[in-house]
């Protein structure tokens, strides 16, 4: 794997960290936190299958944009295009007053990237 690639890997899986440590918090679970950084790994596993790629993007943070890209060396990815969508509004929504994550937003984003990052590690093998 080349050096940027695992860079973006480890940056994503700090995310995923930090979205399962507060999906456990017993007292003032954050569900825009969860949501926030199941966006976050998604999108970061998806600019390391670019990187892998030898692709160069912008600062894009619309996952199906991201996707779109990405289908050019990974096809398969097509299958995600329903939960990249899901998750990819959570970049932004979620850090602002007017829209607050409720626990079942937190639990189908959870699912979501988990499904994702485990087809992205594959795709990265």
């Amino acid at each position: 794997m080349k050096p940027i690639t695992t860079e973006w890997v480890a940056k994503a899986e700090g995310d995923y960290h930090t979205m399962l440590r507060e999906c456990k918090a017993q007292d003032f679970p954050n569900y825009d936190a969860v949501c926030f950084h199941a966006q976050q790994c998604a999108e970061k596993y998806l600019k390391a299958i670019l990187c892998q790629a030898g692709v160069r993007f912008g600062k894009i943070h619309d996952l199906t944009a991201l996707l779109e890209i990405a289908l050019d060396y990974k096809p398969d990815l097509e299958a995600f295009r329903e939960d990249l969508a899901y998750l990819s509004a959570f970049a932004v929504s979620s850090r602002y007053p007017g829209d607050a994550a409720d626990q079942d937003c937190a639990i189908d984003a959870r699912f979501r990237c988990e499904r994702f990052r485990l087809a992205a590690q594959i795709a990265l093998e």
